[in-house]
């Protein structure tokens, strides 16, 4: 079968992970309860789980058997969904079509603090076995999860062979409108957004000092009085990859891994190693990369992770390529320095 003839089922298969965005979506609507959302419920699949997690993800694997038989079975790969974060959607007899990977509350503790949207990510490629990797995904989705006074939402889809489509929805009325995305054409940092992820304790040190380096050798030293570069710590990838989509930024990385690996080499032992970047948590880079974001891996390579729940990820963002010339030597200088050759 040819590209052309896969691709009405590539379309179905788009369809149906916005709708099951949209659905995780409308459960979440409404008040929070702070104290009743921040419970911690368990450990799983490589980070913590919330009460607010469990909320969907029964939803999710009802939504999912209700998928037509032609796409399923299908494996969802999702944190929360077990000790080994798998769930197999559809008759065990069968060959396996399709997995799934979905981090169904990109920004936790972003909407259950109700401080600022989080977001639905999920990417579905051909069953590869444990050689499925999100570069080879058909579709991808980024569906905005809005805290409890926003009125509008956005949503991104990408399937293979097709533009990017993007709206604006209005909520209570379902009223959508076409979204422009037009990642940032700036060629420098100057008076722009641009930041090394730096959310927990343990890494910080190493992100500020990275960021320093970028900002003194992209841009000098500053004047007295003047902010070259802002910061904004979205605590999800999935909003730092809407950030940069949208041009509100235009760099991003998060070298958590990196970073520990870092403190290891230094400390010459083992260390524990706090919250990193997981699949999951990058499960909506087609989406960013069809819109006009450069995605790297720290050093610079293509951005790629299988289809799995513990995977370590680090990345770069870059709004265009002009971006990447300017800074991506900082950055590789700088980890050559720290990690060696």
């Amino acid at each position: 079968m040819n590209s052309g003839e896969l691709r009405p089922v590539f379309d179905d298969l788009g369809d149906l992970l916005i709708g099951l965005g949209k659905r995780v979506r409308h459960q979440l609507l409404g008040p929070r309860d702070i104290e009743t959302d921040s419970l911690v419920v368990g450990h799983q699949a490589g980070d913590t789980i919330y009460a607010l997690d469990r909320e969907v993800e029964r939803t999710i694997i009802a939504v999912v058997e209700n998928w037509p038989d032609a796409i399923r079975p299908v494996l969802i790969v999702a944190e929360g969904l077990g000790s080994d974060g798998q769930f197999m959607s559809g008759d065990p007899n069968q060959p396996l079509r399709y997995r799934l990977l979905i981090d169904p509350i990109d920004g936790t503790r972003n909407l259950m603090y109700d401080k600022r949207s989080a977001w639905f990510l999920a990417a579905i490629a051909p069953d590869n076995g444990e050689d499925t990797f999100l570069s080879a995904s058909v579709a991808s989705v980024i569906v905005e999860l809005p805290p409890s006074k926003q009125l509008w939402a956005d949503d991104f889809l990408f399937v293979k062979g097709r533009p990017i489509v993007c709206n604006r929805t209005r909520i209570d009325t379902e009223q959508s409108s076409e979204l422009v995305v037009r990642p940032s054409r700036a060629a420098d940092l100057l008076n722009g957004f641009g930041q090394v992820a730096n959310f927990f304790p343990g890494t910080k040190v190493l992100a500020a000092e990275l960021m320093e380096m970028i900002v003194q050798s992209t841009l000098g030293q500053g004047q007295t009085g003047q902010a070259t570069v802002f910061d904004d710590q979205y605590i999800s990838t999935g909003g730092q990859f809407v950030e940069l989509m949208l041009g509100h930024d235009r760099f991003c990385c998060d070298l958590r891994p990196l970073f520990y690996d870092i403190l290891e080499r230094r400390n010459g032992t083992k260390i524990p190693r706090g919250l990193e970047c997981h699949p999951y948590d990058i499960a909506g880079f087609p989406v960013a990369e069809s819109a006009g974001v450069i995605l790297t891996d720290g050093f610079g390579r293509q951005l790629d992770a299988p289809f799995d729940t513990t995977h370590p990820v680090h990345w770069c963002g870059y709004a265009n390529e002009e971006l990447r010339v300017l800074i991506e030597p900082v950055i590789q200088e700088w980890l050559r320095r720290n990690l060696g050759d």
